[in-house]
């Protein structure tokens, strides 16, 4: 091949394919590159919800989706971080969102830290705009005077099936050329690149680049890019997934509750409530895990599916002319629900890195750098609660007991000796949420920065009461989440 690639076929399933095909031809029709999508039978069960991060946003603009028509077509809400809840003690929010203000020009936590140390018992999510408007069921509204203070963001909580069937109609109104099969054969030249894919009614799909967003069926990559297991660090080998009625008010967040067989997590959306259990079966069968579910979301449950989880990633997700994406090229502890995240991060790698001629080894080797660094810290996320928790129960043993990856064990022994989140590339997320799960987690830093110490302790109160005060009056602002939906997202 001499040209750039101007034929890409995307072999998938839900949203990752659509979100694939759209933004591959919303981003790179103008310069003549065709999108083919072949669309094997849909996966999702009714009640499925994506939580996404606030990173997602920025694609749906390339696309064309504005935030109304979005939420509007899927009856989704927003989500403004995730709150924690253990089984003793008090619940914890990680934000989406800043925690304090620089002081002095130094990061506001050691001065939270130090100021807790001398018995000041305001927690760190009171000085969170992000964190106490979820609290009190409100929307943050980002403008001017947040902006001053510091980052405020939200992701979304989405219905997947018919956030899927949006994205197919843009990536058919972009226009993708559709196809439908059952199953596809995959033909290799002699080099073992993909040639075409042979779709079950014998119509022969030809293409320069191939996308394998078939999940983890992993229909085009399969051995060809093996895939590396994470599973002995994994506490949960099932995962129950059951649909709720929805809450009176849709809360603003994803909710994960501890128990002693595992966690349970609640999306809520105006549709209704997805409910998913994580748990090792060596530790409760599958036919007590209903009973449990049910008994910890303390809600009816329908449509209950047991999945088996296998967590791992692919070393090389880009080989050859294929590049696996989203659960194809990684399979993260749910805890977080980043499957979405995921699949988004390959979308935007692989826009950027597009060949621009036949010989793109560069790009294929580039794409596999960044993206195999940025699955590893999202990977660091569920090893470093794991690895951390303190919470009762033969599951939460087994998780403190799994191997801690390298990356991990230097995160926390930095955050330890002073209160420092350690710099790593390729970080989804913000220094000051991951103070916020070690805080949570009920890690104490030894010591702190020793800049800070030269800033008086009537400047460190006075710029408490002032960021305290400001958190309170914005969030008090804000509208209630259900109205805010009702009037800009369609009534429900």
């Amino acid at each position: 091949m001499s040209g750039a690639p101007n034929r890409v076929v995307v072999v998938g399933r839900d949203a990752a394919l659509w979100l694939a095909a759209a933004a591959l031809r919303r981003a790179l029709g103008g310069a003549g590159v065709e999108v083919a999508a072949v669309e094997l039978p849909a996966r999702l069960r009714p009640g499925r919800v994506h939580a996404s991060l606030p990173p997602l946003e920025a694609l749906h603009n390339r696309l064309g989706l504005d935030e109304a028509t979005l939420l509007r077509a899927t009856q989704g809400g927003y989500a403004l971080g995730w709150n924690l809840v253990p089984p003793a003690g008090a619940p914890f929010f990680l934000a989406y969102g800043s925690y304090g203000a620089p002081i002095d020009g130094n990061p506001f936590f050691p001065y939270w830290l130090k100021a807790r140390g001398l018995g000041m018992d305001a927690a760190f999510e009171d000085f969170s705009p992000t964190a106490m408007a979820a609290r009190h069921g409100r929307v943050l509204l980002p403008d001017a005077e947040t902006e001053t203070f510091g980052r405020t963001d939200y992701g979304y909580h989405l219905p997947a099936l018919a956030y899927a069937g949006l994205l197919k109609s843009i990536a058919h109104r972009a226009g993708v050329t559709l196809h439908q099969a059952r199953d596809v054969l995959v033909e290799r030249d002699e080099t073992g690149d993909i040639r075409a894919v042979i779709a079950d009614a014998g119509v022969r799909i030809e293409g320069a680049l191939f996308v394998d967003a078939s999940g983890s069926d992993a229909v085009l990559a399969g051995d060809a890019q093996p895939f590396v297991s994470w599973t002995a660090e994994q506490a949960a080998d099932r995962l129950l997934v059951g649909h709720a009625p929805r809450f009176a008010a849709v809360p603003v967040y994803g909710e994960t509750r501890i128990a002693r067989d595992g966690w349970l997590a609640l999306h809520a959306t105006r549709g209704g409530t997805q409910v998913s259990f994580a748990y090792n079966s060596r530790n409760l069968p599958d036919e007590d895990a209903l009973a449990a579910a049910s008994a910890l979301a303390a809600l009816p449950l329908g449509d209950v599916s047991i999945e088996t989880l296998d967590a791992g990633r692919r070393d090389t997700p880009w080989a050859g002319n294929c590049i696996a994406l989203g659960a194809a090229a990684c399979r993260l502890d749910p805890l977080f629900d980043l499957d979405l995240h995921v699949a988004q991060l390959g979308i935007v790698h692989l826009l950027s890195l597009f060949p621009v001629s036949g010989n793109f080894a560069a790009e294929r080797d580039e794409y596999n750098r960044i993206l195999g660094s940025t699955l590893a810290r999202l990977h660091d996320v569920g090893a470093v609660f794991h690895a951390l928790n303190r919470f009762e129960g033969p599951f939460w043993e087994a998780a403190r007991a799994a191997p801690v990856p390298e990356a991990v064990a230097h995160k926390i022994a930095a955050f330890r000796a002073r209160a420092e989140i350690a710099p790593m590339e390729d970080e989804s997320f913000a220094p000051d949420w991951w103070q916020a799960l070690f805080v949570g987690l009920g890690e104490a830093p030894r010591s702190w920065p020793p800049a800070i110490d030269t800033t008086s302790p009537e400047r460190i109160k006075d710029e408490f009461r002032r960021v305290l005060g400001f958190v309170k009056r914005k969030v008090l602002d804000q509208p209630a989440h259900d109205a805010y939906l009702q009037l800009h997202g369609g009534g429900a």
